[in-house]
């Protein structure tokens, strides 16, 4: 949800953004990147049930879970997502390094992405100076509604992890990267349904 506060600038990165898109060419694109964390525990999301009744979904209490990488690409709803024990500077650099660095070979990346600290880390600074190809443009503060990649977060949350017991972490990963294969190809239903 937006707070009201910045409607201003939430407005001027939208008119920003959308002159960005219009003027890029086929050797930039633009990458919506955010993490996520899923965890052991799932909140029951709206499902049916006999009147009276809630449905209950156990869980083993251990509060771990699964951090999560991605990116999606504006133009063409491409997406990669990856999985990470910490979701920290170190760990957000190393993904960049051996997914998102490697699918973009030879061409200039923007990625929008928000102010969360490990987009600011000085341990960056040094990995963004080997790799000028690589630009972060920074959405608003308090402005997560205009990040496009928050509607995989949701879509997958809701499809795959809530209502359902996982026993341990690895069945946690087997359903996420499970989803993200089944909607992977699939790009014109993630263009229609995140880059708007």
């Amino acid at each position: 949800m937006c707070l009201r506060k910045p409607l201003k600038k939430i407005a001027e990165f939208e008119e920003h953004f959308t002159e960005l898109a219009h003027e890029s060419d086929d050797n930039t694109v633009i990458l919506f990147e955010d993490e996520s964390y899923i965890r052991d525990y799932q909140a029951l999301c709206a499902t049916w049930v006999k009147k009276g009744k809630q449905k209950k979904i156990k869980t083993y209490g251990q509060h771990k879970g699964v951090g999560l990488f991605g990116v999606l690409e504006y133009r063409t709803g491409n997406i990669i997502v990856d999985t990470a024990e910490q979701l920290n500077a170190q760990a957000f650099e190393a993904y960049l390094d051996n997914f998102v660095l490697p699918a973009y070979t030879g061409k200039k990346i923007i990625m929008i992405l928000d102010n969360g600290k490990i987009h600011h880390a000085k341990v960056l600074a040094s990995f963004k100076e080997v790799h000028p190809e690589l630009e972060f443009m920074f959405l608003p503060p308090y402005a997560p509604c205009i990040n496009r990649i928050e509607g995989l977060w949701k879509w997958l949350k809701h499809d795959a992890i809530c209502n359902v017991f996982f026993k341990d972490i690895s069945a946690i990963k087997r359903a996420v990267l499970g989803f993200i294969s089944s909607i992977k190809f699939h790009r014109s239903v993630i263009r229609k349904r995140l880059c708007w």
